[in-house]
Formats: C-alpha cells, structure tokens, sequence
C-alpha cells in the first residue's frame, strides 16, 4: 500500500512539473532554447552556423544547466540570490532616534527681534466707571507702538489688563 507524508507547511513544497524538475527550472532550461534562436536569426551570416555562435550558445547552456542544479533541496540560483542579498547588505547599523526617515519634517524660520525692555505698573480701576469716550482713548491708547497691552486670565476668572510704556 501507498503512503504519502503530508508537509506540515504547504508552502514551502515545491510543485514538480516534469519528472523533478519544478517550474523555475524549467524556465532556466528554456532560456537557451531562446538564447540561440536570437543568436541564429539575428547575427550574420542569419539562419547558418557560423564559428563564432558556437561558443556564444554553449556558454549560455552550460551556465543555464548549473544554475538549474539542486544543491540540498534548493535550485543554486536561489543559492546565488540568498548569498547577494548578504554580501549587498549594509554592513554596520547606526541607530539613530532623530533619524528623519518617514517623518513630516516643517522648516520654520526664526526671526530674531529684540524683545521691548518694559515697566509694568499695576493700576486698579473699576470696569464700571469707562464710559465710551473713555474707550475712544483707550482705543488710541492700545495701539500706540510706544505702549505694550496684554490680557491674562486669572484662575478664578478675573482678567489682568497689563499696560506698559516701551523704554528706548
């Protein structure tokens, strides 16, 4: 009676096609095929055998077959791929936290000003005695470059009006 061993992972058999062989090698084996019908029908004399195609094809074949071998289960040219992958890798790693692979990175221009030396007296008025020619003044007041006008909340929500003469 016949018995099959079944793979625990599916995916790593290979389906043989003709006899051992699988379809990787089969296109490797087909790469002559086509190798010397381009070189027959393309360099002169065309379609006649000439003394220096020879070598041009049996360099192709040759080279073809050993790259169809299996060495331990695996076709040599992925023997050939595995092995350029390692030598073409980088060989020494340099770990770099600032590195700006995959971020956004903004360029913001900073603009250098003198920061305005100011005096800050604190005044105490009632918010209920401006009337709106007081506000008029104080409106012109505000935008007088000579003085700095600035707002802060305060925690229990009262505001901090603080105005400040800019000395030269």
């Amino acid at each position: 009676m016949r018995t099959t061993v079944i793979p625990a992972q599916i995916t790593t058999v290979e389906d043989k096609i003709v006899g051992s062989l699988t379809l990787s090698q089969i296109f490797i084996l087909l790469i002559p095929v086509l190798w010397t019908t381009l070189v027959f029908g393309v360099l002169p004399p065309t379609t006649h055998l000439a003394w220096y195609k020879i070598p041009l094809i049996l360099f192709v074949l040759v080279a073809c077959l050993i790259l169809s071998l299996r060495i331990k289960g695996k076709v040599v040219i992925n023997w050939l791929v595995v092995i350029l992958q390692y030598n073409l890798r980088p060989q020494y790693y340099l770990f770099d936290k600032n590195d700006t692979y995959l971020r956004d990175i903004e360029v913001v221009e900073k603009v250098v000003q003198q920061k305005p030396v100011a005096v800050k007296k604190e005044i105490a008025i009632a918010a209920k005695k401006f009337t709106i020619k007081d506000l008029k003044e104080l409106e012109k007041f505000i935008h007088n470059p000579n003085y700095t006008f600035s707002l802060k909340p305060d925690k229990k929500g009262g505001l901090y009006v603080a105005v400040a003469q800019i000395q030269k």
